[in-house]
């Protein structure tokens, strides 16, 4: 009922159902009420939603005061904890502001981003152009870390990658075995060897950047993870989906994009690559799905390549 008078996409209904499983079917009966307490509470006019809904509810809203804001709202879980402190740590510092928020409830109210394009409509016509905002973006976020927080850090998700040979009694199922004793043995010498933590994005790809008044392009929806600076360029590399293993030549765009952010910024061109091989398969890992046999295989074969090129 609420998908009929509320026209979600079905997809969302999936990806909640699929990803969170009966909290995600808990949140989707509840979504009605939680919508109306949050428009009393923060006193908001609703408006529909945005139509690309994946694993939040993200509508634009009004303010009392006529201003224009975002309210989020998701399934209370790990990463939506990080999320909230990585955007009260920025604190609108190279990422979208944060207005109000209920951790407990899973909600946010942000500052609404105009123009609002995303980075990703420059990489057709000049990627170049577009790794260089991007590596702009990643500069106007990093500072150092805080020495107690309650975000994500690299070496929590890393141990994520423990659960694959777990689900395959040790094996490595579909997975190229070779792939991911790489990826098991990167994770643990470079995260042994890492310098002082940054707090980083943690996702910072083209559509996770968005056009600001003043032709600023600011992020938004970060992860909050913290670890060295190196790590954040893996989602660059792996985006758009499916668009740089599209190109004519993938190991060099790849190459490319990784030499343009590293002399940029003074980074170690050889840990960018090595922490993006391992955290490729991890993320075609977190995309595994019996029923999809193709999910996470991109991811793979970014891997692949990266590693290839040593």
């Amino acid at each position: 009922m609420y998908n009929q008078h509320m026209n979600l996409p079905p997809n969302f209904f999936n990806t909640l159902y699929n990803t969170f499983g009966e909290a995600g079917a808990v949140f989707l009966r509840t979504l009605p009420q939680r919508l109306e307490t949050y428009a009393q509470r923060w006193e908001l006019t609703l408006l529909p939603a945005f139509p690309n809904l994946s694993y939040n509810y993200v509508a634009p809203v009004l303010r009392r005061d006529g201003s224009e804001a975002v309210l989020k709202l998701g399934v209370p879980h790990r990463e939506a904890r990080s999320e909230l402190a990585a955007l009260a740590f920025f604190d609108g510092g190279g990422c979208v502001r944060l207005l109000e928020s209920d951790p407990d409830g899973g909600a946010l109210l942000l500052e609404r981003l105009r123009p609002g394009a995303t980075l990703r409509s420059l990489v057709d016509d000049d990627d170049v152009q577009a790794t260089a905002l991007l590596a702009d973006v990643m500069e106007a976020l990093w500072r150092p870390a805080p020495a107690t927080h309650a975000m994500l850090t690299i070496g929590e998700w890393a141990a994520e990658l423990a659960t694959l040979r777990t689900t395959f009694d040790g094996g490595t199922g579909p997975f190229p075995t070779l792939l991911v004793e790489i990826a098991e043995h990167l994770f643990s010498e470079l995260l042994a060897s890492s310098s002082a933590p940054v707090v980083l994005h943690g996702d910072l790809h083209h559509d996770n950047v968005l056009a600001a008044p003043g032709g600023r392009w600011l992020a938004i929806d970060p992860k909050g993870v913290v670890g060295e600076r190196e790590f954040e360029v893996y989602a660059l590399l792996r985006n758009p989906p499916g668009w740089p293993l599209a190109q004519p030549n993938p190991a060099r765009v790849l190459r490319r994009r990784i030499d343009q952010v590293a002399e940029r910024l003074g980074l170690d061109r050889e840990r960018m690559r090595l922490w993006s091989v391992a955290q490729c398969v991890l993320s075609a890992w977190w995309d595994y799905n019996d029923a999809d046999p193709n999910a996470g295989q991109d991811d793979l074969r970014v891997a692949d390549l990266l590693w290839r090129e040593k």
